[in-house]
């Protein structure tokens, strides 16, 4: 099949808390750790593996800072990371729209 090609998806992002975090700052820009935990249903362990794995890449960036005595933490995608993020739904869209 021409331009059937599963290799092109972008490994970093293919994966179910992945995928999510980067649409959900696709839209937002930045959210805390806490809003991803919530709306992405995950724990606290697995979110920060994933987050780490997308800093890692450079499709994130992760700020940590204070509120008064309450460490926040930050995730911002980076413009690397809306670059991916957009070849990423490309390449999806080409796997599934053969009209």
């Amino acid at each position: 099949m021409s331009g059937f090609d599963v290799n092109r998806l972008d490994d970093a992002i293919h994966g179910r808390l992945r995928l999510g975090i980067m649409a959900y700052l696709a839209d937002a820009e930045s959210a805390d750790f806490n809003e991803l935990k919530a709306v992405l249903e995950a724990t606290q362990g697995n979110l920060s593996i994933h987050l780490r794995k997308l800093e890692d890449v450079g499709y994130i960036e992760i700020i940590k800072s204070f509120q008064g005595r309450k460490p926040l933490t930050r995730a911002h995608i980076t413009p690397a990371g809306r670059k991916a993020f957009s070849n990423y739904l490309k390449v999806l869209s080409g796997l599934v729209d053969k009209s």
